[in-house]
């Protein structure tokens, strides 16, 4: 009878035991592991509350990643228009480095369909306004051959000049007449 009653008793012991903890995981808030998910908050009486933290949503993703793609797409098209390619005084023939400028600018092209260019011909001061007027539709002429037969659209190209009008550098010197005699781009949609 005795060793019963210390069964017993030991059993109860252990069972108060038992009773004890899991109280006292209750009251501070303990979700098992079977039944916590990410996106749950744990609170306890001595914390704050967390906010609960949701993954986005399908439409969020993609439009965060239709965000990204336009920011990528505007310093595209900003290198695009700062390769300016230059010409030798009184000249429309292409330098080496200006094919090498253009070539990039036909790869890009060809990867982004839904632009079109318009590139511009400058000249520096010397010469007349008709002389110059002249020079830039060649230079602007030249450069857009050049992308025709890299395999561009002519459709999507058109050309400008605007002579002396439009200097980059307004000194008159040699410096700023090499930085005048350009070939200058624009990207623009299709649709336009």
């Amino acid at each position: 009878m005795m060793k019963k009653m210390m069964i017993i008793l030991a059993v109860l012991a252990f069972c108060g035991v038992s009773l004890l903890t899991m109280a006292s995981c209750a009251k501070k808030g303990v979700i098992s592991e079977e039944v916590a998910t990410p996106a749950e908050t744990v609170v306890t009486p001595d914390e704050p509350m967390k906010p609960v933290v949701q993954p986005p949503t399908g439409e969020e993703r993609a439009a965060a990643l239709e965000r990204q793609r336009q920011e990528q797409l505007r310093r595209e098209i900003q290198v695009f228009e700062s390769g300016n390619i230059y010409f030798d005084f009184d000249k429309s023939e292409l330098r080496p480095e200006a094919r090498a400028i253009l070539e990039k600018k036909a790869a890009w092209l060809n990867d982004n369909p839904e632009f079109s260019v318009r590139i511009e011909g400058h000249c520096d001061e010397r010469g007349t306004n008709e002389y110059n007027l002249a020079l830039g539709e060649r230079r602007a002429n030249a450069a857009m051959k050049y992308l025709v037969n890299l395999g561009i659209e002519e459709k999507r190209m058109a050309i400008v000049s605007y002579g002396e009008e439009r200097p980059l550098d307004p000194r008159s010197n040699e410096e700023a007449w090499a930085r005048n005699r350009r070939g200058q781009f624009n990207v623009y949609p299709v649709s336009w």
